[in-house]
This record gives C-alpha cells, structure tokens and sequence, in this order.
C-alpha cells in the first residue's frame, strides 16, 4: 500500500500538470515593501569598457602654450619699440657729454708743520680754481646741483682739501664759468701721510695732484626729462709747487685733463 502526497503541495501540483521542476516565484511580499529583487548573475549584462578621450587636458596645455608665445612676442615688441625709440630721439637731438675744465690754479696756501716731539703733525692749505663748464649740444641741457670739490694726490692717499661749487643750469650750447673757487683744509695728518707728503713737496719740478668733483644732474631734452643721475668730474695731471713767500704759486694746468663719468639709462626718461 503505497503512501499519498498531498495534493496541496506546490511541487506536486505542477509535476501533475506536466510543468518542470523548477519552484514556482515566490508569493511573500518583502519585508521593506521595496522592489522585487533578483540573485541571479549574467555576465552578458556588464556594460563594455571604452575609454574616453581626454579633450580637457589638451585644451589646458594648448591654453598654456598660447599665453606663453603672446607673451614672448609682447615683450619683443616692447624691446624693439623701446630701440626705435632710443634711436629716433639720438638721431634728433644728437645728445652730447658735457664737458669740463681746469682753466688755472692758484696755490696761496701749502703747511705742512710737525710737532716737536714729532708726535703729529699738521697740515694747512688754501687753492683758487677757475672752473668752465661746457654744452655742446643744441636741443640737451643739464642743471645740475651743488658741486663738492676734493683735492687730493695723484695717487689718492692723500688728502689736501675740500671745497663746494654753486648748483648751476647749463643751457643748450652755453659755457659757464666760475671764479675764485675756494678748496682748503686744516686737519691733522698722521706720521705715515707725512712721510710720504714731505718728499714730495721738496721735488723741483713740483708734485703731482688731482681734483675731483661730484654731483648730481637732470637732462632736459624737449619735453622729456631724465631722473637725477650722480656723476663724477676727475682732473687729474695738475702739477703744482709750494709757495714762497706770500705771493700765490701757479700750477700747471695745461697737461690737466677733465674726465666726465655720466651714465644716462634709457628706461630712465620721463615726460
């Protein structure tokens, strides 16, 4: 006597109806009330790789490489406007150096005095110079401020005075003179500067100075003006001897030669 199934169970009803073995899909709702989902995997489903290309990259370094080249060319063009410029207004006005020169001087006054225990000594001196500037250009003209004067030795080491020279403007093709320049000093030396001062002072054919003057100028060109700019004016090859007497010795002046050291930057000028 064989066993009876009961026909209640899902598996039996469908095997009685000729279907497959498979279970039927479940009836019970999720607990969530969410969608239905499924376990089941199909590799055919995942969607294929593709690379995407990368336009943004290229479009940053082309950005880059355009703002680089704008950029050399600008400053190109600066530079060549700034050359044209330069030599359009050399060509115009023709700018000149100014020059300068030793027209005489007078030693009234050259003591160089020792202690008697030769501790120290002291020295006092009084010169006269006569000084012309010269502007040889037509459209360029210099004022300058106030000279400082210095005396010294051929070679520098010494000091033997000092003495100023009045701000003065220095029109176009104009010279300026100045007279009865005063340049002296009364200081102590020591015995080193007087070792080597004295013998030069006994020489016969005289010794050997220079003088240097410094100062600060402004160049008008037109309607164009330049910053203040130092220059230096150097005379050197003045040979003199010492006084006798109190009559003033004149020095030789005529090997002097002045040197002027002025520096004029194009990036400089102003309107």
């Amino acid at each position: 006597m064989s066993d009876k199934v009961p026909s209640s169970s899902p598996i039996v009803a469908a095997a009685a109806k000729g279907g497959t073995d498979e279970p039927p899909p479940s009836t019970t709702a999720p607990a969530n009330g969410g969608a239905k989902k499924t376990h089941l995997y199909k590799p055919t489903s995942r969607p294929t790789y593709r690379p995407q290309p990368r336009h943004r990259n290229r479009r940053r370094r082309n950005y880059c490489c355009c703002f680089c080249c704008w950029t050399i060319l600008i400053i190109l063009i600066l530079i060549l406007l700034a050359a044209i410029t330069g030599t359009v207004l050399y060509v115009l006005y023709r700018p000149h150096r100014p020059s300068f020169s030793l027209a005489s001087f007078r030693i009234h006054r050259l003591n160089l005095t020792t202690s008697a225990d030769s501790a120290s000594s002291h020295l006092s001196t009084l010169f006269n110079l006569t000084i012309s500037s010269k502007n040889p250009s037509a459209y360029v003209s210099f004022s300058y401020d106030p000279f400082i004067l210095l005396c010294i030795s051929s070679d520098g080491d010494v000091f033997l005075g000092n003495g100023t020279l009045p701000a003065f403007f220095s029109g176009n093709k104009s010279d300026t003179t100045f007279r009865g320049v005063a340049v002296a000093t009364s200081s102590h030396v020591d015995a080193e500067t007087m070792n080597g001062l004295r013998p030069e002072l006994r020489k016969k054919k005289g010794f050997l100075l220079k003088v240097e003057m410094d100062t600060r100028v402004m160049v008008k060109m037109g309607s164009l003006k330049s910053k203040k700019v130092g220059i230096r004016v150097t005379c050197d090859g003045i040979k003199g001897i010492v006084p006798k007497g109190k009559s003033p010795a004149v020095a030789n002046v005529f090997g002097a030669k002045c040197e002027v050291d002025l520096r004029i930057k194009i990036w400089r000028w102003t309107f």
